[in-house]
């Protein structure tokens, strides 16, 4: 008589390396193998993968330093470019020093001043010398030539100090220029906490900027199955609603084509899955957070989204014994 003695699951790495889980033993073993085939079911290639769309780009901007706010420059909903300002701190305090010394920086009196005096002690030098020792002491002529160089020293002290006033004027702008908001990306302004005339504490979010087009989409993939998978590859995208913003409502559920633009270097070991972002554009402004549908293609296959690959399975072994009655 032959009987079934018992099965094996296995569960390789990437690499085909040695067996990372084993399991044996009648009903509870096959549960186990059920199991796993249904949580690699859930991401594998060619099945539709239910994820959530997020920005591409978001950004909570807060001002370096506390103060007043002077200017909110934008309102929620506005589109925005990179580099446009969104809000401003009262600056009135500032700027005044800013003005006195910009004065100071663009005053060379000093430097003026101290190359006079040099030119003057290199002439009064000059004639001591052509007058020789008839008219003039070794020590005067000693003397003199002490006097032209203090004046050089002067005069290099004063270019010193009208550089540092000139410094002084940059930094002053600078910290002017940082007490704006300055949106790093292109986008539409999300959300604004303060209002004009309201305090703002340093390094507290206060303007929300948010990038939809494209979206962004973080698929969690069995680990076995994301190995194929690599940045290019195309992906099917299919929107579970069909409403559009702006009101418009009865559009059809939108398929899409997108392209992984990550994959994951750390996989997560409670789930076993690795992270592969998908990148899909979005000129019709649907909203980020919404469900969607997400299918791979097969590694290698150019038949692109919308031929999915079949899930690969793996039997377990099964070892037979024979027994003699």
């Amino acid at each position: 008589m032959r009987r079934i003695d018992g099965w094996k699951r296995r569960v390789r790495a990437c690499d085909g390396s040695s067996p990372a889980v084993e399991r044996r033993g009648g009903p509870w073993g096959l549960r186990a193998l059920l199991a796993t085939l249904a949580l690699a079911a859930s991401a594998a290639p060619g099945l539709a993968v239910e994820a959530i769309t997020k920005p591409s780009g978001d950004v909570k901007l807060a001002f370096v330093r506390p103060g007043l706010i002077g200017r909110v420059l934008v309102k929620e909903g506005q589109t925005v470019q990179a580099g446009q300002v969104l809000m401003e701190q009262d600056d009135a305090a500032e700027r005044l020093q800013l003005e006195q010394l910009q004065v100071q920086a663009e005053d060379l009196t000093k430097v003026e001043y101290a190359q006079a005096q040099l030119e003057q002690k290199q002439v009064y030098l000059k004639r001591i010398k052509e007058a020789g020792t008839l008219g003039t002491t070794p020590t005067e002529i000693e003397m003199a030539q002490l006097d032209v160089k203090v004046a050089e020293l002067s005069l290099r002290l004063a270019q010193f100090e009208h550089t540092q006033e000139q410094r002084r004027y940059q930094e002053a702008a600078a910290q002017i220029e940082r007490m704006r908001i300055h949106s790093p990306i292109a986008g539409k302004v999300e959300q604004i906490s303060l209002k004009a005339g309201e305090a703002a504490d340093a390094l507290a979010p206060i303007v929300r900027v948010v990038s939809i087009d494209p979206l962004w989409i973080d698929v969690p993939v069995v680990l076995g199955e994301a190995c194929g998978l690599s940045v290019g590859g195309q992906v099917g995208v299919v929107f579970a609603s069909n409403a559009l913003p702006n009101g418009t409502a009865s559009a059809p559920v939108a398929r899409v084509e997108g392209r992984i633009i990550h994959v994951g270097a750390v996989a997560e070991a409670a789930s076993n899955t690795l992270l592969v972002r998908v990148e899909v554009a979005n000129p019709a402004a649907r909203p980020a957070g919404e469900r969607v549908e997400v299918t791979f293609s097969s590694p290698g296959s150019s038949g692109g989204p919308d031929k999915p690959a079949a899930f690969p399975t793996t039997q377990p072994d099964m070892t037979s014994h024979s027994e003699n009655n």
